[in-house]
């Protein structure tokens, strides 16, 4: 049996986060703006959990992909200031502290991987992201060692087991739960500065000027969004809503099909109204064909990712006006968000059917590396992606004509 002993002094928190970490309910629920230390925090929780366990007991931290876990575990690494008191295992993304204690990183994907083992503390880390299962299974783990749990994420709407939970931990109907809200007010009302020094009002700020209204409101205030995680709002997509235009396109967005997608194109009128839609699987020359035939001059704004480049240099040497747009999750994020003001101002429309059909069914999810735009698992999200190069293209297409119409 070990007998090593480690010394330890809790590194500097906000009040805000010492209220959530010490308090004494066995289940604490937090819904938190982005960038505002939640994960840095519970993982000085975790470590102090396991601190308390003897040789050979576990705490885990829970993350919705196995992507999320590992930066969660290289984090703790760097935050243990002394790195002679722990043994790493990279593979199983495992501390072994000197006392015999163990705190493992692991991913919800699967919940019956979680079953078996019994557990002294648990984090479940953006936890509106995690399956409902693994907190299922997390609750038997957790069952003989009376162990605690603390659950952290944003806010992403209110169809998500998550926010149901928080509902009942706010209601304070059970006295083992508590909740709590942290938004990047209380954050910048702390003291919280950026990475590069600013001030994080200034921030907060920007981003709401440079995001859509429901995005902002969950991300930052922590305010989920009857419309759940959809970027453009229902309500603005319902108004927006009208018969196909009957007046000539000025210009045209294009999304290639990938695999098993389908190839759309659209077109705007002077209004900013669709007045053409074309949705279809065909070969690349056909496509081609279809595209060319839009007009030698047409401004046309072209999804030029992965199998779109040798289609969009063949289209360059027959077309003068053809801009080759390459998606990335920061160019997508930017060109969605313009989409979605256009539409919660009204600036644009478009017909019922597959264009609607897929901006409803669209989705912003929040990750580490930023803020991801694309349709639910399984659906397809081709003719938003034309809309919004649509709408890009028309920005500059529509200097020709009289600009846009306000319903």
């Amino acid at each position: 049996m070990t007998t090593a002993r480690i010394t330890y002094t809790r590194p500097p928190l906000y009040q805000y986060q010492k209220d959530i970490l010490d308090s004494p309910a066995r289940y604490t629920c937090c819904e938190a703006s982005t960038k505002v230390g939640k994960t840095a925090s519970h993982i000085v929780w975790l470590f102090e959990q396991a601190l308390q366990c003897k040789e050979n007991q576990s705490v885990w931290w829970i993350a919705p992909t196995y992507g999320q876990a590992k930066i969660a575990y290289n984090r703790m690494k760097v935050q243990i200031s002394d790195k002679s008191i722990f043994k790493s295992n990279e593979s199983e993304l495992k501390i072994m502290l000197i006392t015999g204690a163990i705190i493992q990183f692991k991913t919800g994907e699967k919940p019956d991987n979680l079953y078996g083992d019994d557990v002294y503390a648990v984090v479940i880390d953006e936890a509106s992201r995690c399956r409902e299962d693994a907190w299922f299974a997390i609750r038997s783990t957790v069952t003989s060692t009376g162990g605690k749990v603390k659950f952290i994420g944003n806010v992403k709407g209110k169809k998500n087991w998550f926010y149901k939970l928080c509902v009942k931990a706010r209601s304070g109907e059970d006295p083992k739960y508590a909740y709590f809200k942290i938004t990047a007010y209380d954050a910048a009302a702390a003291g919280m500065m950026t990475k590069d020094g600013r001030p994080f009002l200034e921030e907060i700020e920007e981003a709401k000027r440079d995001l859509p209204e429901a995005v902002f409101r969950e991300l930052y205030l922590a305010e989920p969004s009857e419309d759940g995680s959809n970027p453009f709002g229902l309500r603005f997509i319902e108004q927006c809503t009208y018969p196909l235009s009957t007046q000539p396109a000025i210009c045209y967005g294009v999304d290639l099909a990938k695999y098993v997608d389908f190839t759309a194109i659209i077109g705007l009128d002077r209004n900013a109204s669709v007045s053409d839609f074309r949705h279809f699987r065909k070969d690349w020359k056909q496509t081609t064909t279809e595209i060319i035939g839009l007009g030698k001059s047409m401004p046309v704004a072209l999804d030029s990712t992965g199998v779109g480049d040798p289609i969009g240099e063949d289209l360059g040497r027959h077309m003068d006006d053809i801009e080759l747009f390459t998606f990335t999750q920061r160019t997508k994020q930017q060109l969605m968000e313009a989409l979605a003001l256009a539409i919660q101002k009204r600036l644009i429309n478009f017909p019922e059917g597959i264009i609607r059909d897929q901006l409803e069914a669209f989705e912003f999810v929040h990750t580490r590396t930023g803020v991801k735009y694309s349709a639910p698992e399984g659906e397809h999200d081709d003719a938003v992606c034309a809309l919004a190069l649509a709408w890009h293209k028309w920005q500059t297409a529509s200097l020709q004509g009289d600009g846009p119409s306000v319903w």
